[in-house]
């Protein structure tokens, strides 16, 4: 299934594996995802592995081999999906969205952001033949320490965290480089007009017109929110330099 063609001087291609590509409808077509392709910032293409399945039911999985609850994606389809595609469009690293997984992070997203190209599988029921794993993905991916019901919705997550980190996804080449976990710390305050809402004022440094005492604001503040929510990253940032 092919979300939109091909677009001369595409920056970057991402391809999906999965059983549920109107999943993605909603996201993909809508914000910031659907201008980068509209610009050519991206092409995504979604591919429906249990076409590749061969057996007159199309079915995709089974049960585990050793028992046990649920049933596991046999490795047939996904092999012939994959390699289907790397035959007809070129060799690419390929993602599995997985609990087992690395962590992804905003580090991650920015590695990633500098493929030209890569590919997301997304797992159901109790995941993949470990045989899929061994044989085909680059590398498994987590989007936390929770369980989903699939893929999908952890591929939504990380396609939308590099695409707006591509060149041209943005309106502001600028406003990513502000965002919470582009650097040690989660990010300031935002405030807009107007100026005074049900009592609540703009705080005044951020009126008046000193760079200087609002990039100090900023920072001073951006260093309170992260101590009170997220300590674990200072921690981090100490250990790192120490």
């Amino acid at each position: 299934m092919i979300f939109l063609k091909t677009i001369p001087g595409l920056i970057m291609r991402i391809d999906v594996f999965t059983l549920f590509p109107e999943m993605f409808a909603g996201p993909l077509s809508n914000s910031i995802l659907r201008r980068a392709q509209n610009k050519g910032v991206v092409e995504i293409r979604l591919h429906n592995f249990r076409r590749f399945a061969k057996d007159r039911h199309h079915t995709v999985d089974d049960t585990p081999y050793g028992g046990g609850a649920g049933m596991v994606l046999k490795p047939e389809p996904i092999f012939e999906a994959v390699e289907h595609l790397k035959n007809t469009t070129g060799p690419f690293p390929l993602f599995y969205l997985s609990p087992k997984g690395k962590v992804f992070n905003q580090k991650i997203a920015t590695e990633m952001s500098n493929l030209k190209r890569f590919a997301l599988l997304c797992g159901r029921y109790e995941g993949v033949d470990q045989r899929v794993i061994d044989g085909l993905v680059d590398e498994e991916i987590s989007i936390g320490d929770y369980v989903l019901s699939g893929g999908e919705p952890a591929a939504i997550v990380v396609i939308d965290a590099v695409v707006r980190l591509l060149k041209g996804a943005l309106g502001d080449e600028k406003s990513s480089e502000d965002e919470s976990f582009s650097s040690d710390l989660l990010e300031y305050p935002h405030y807009t007009k107007p100026r005074e809402f049900r009592g609540m004022e703009v705080p005044e440094v951020l009126v008046s017109g000193n760079h200087k005492e609002i990039a100090d604001f900023r920072k001073e503040s951006s260093l309170k929110i992260t101590l009170q929510n997220r300590p674990d990253m200072l921690k981090l940032k100490g250990e790192a330099n120490g």
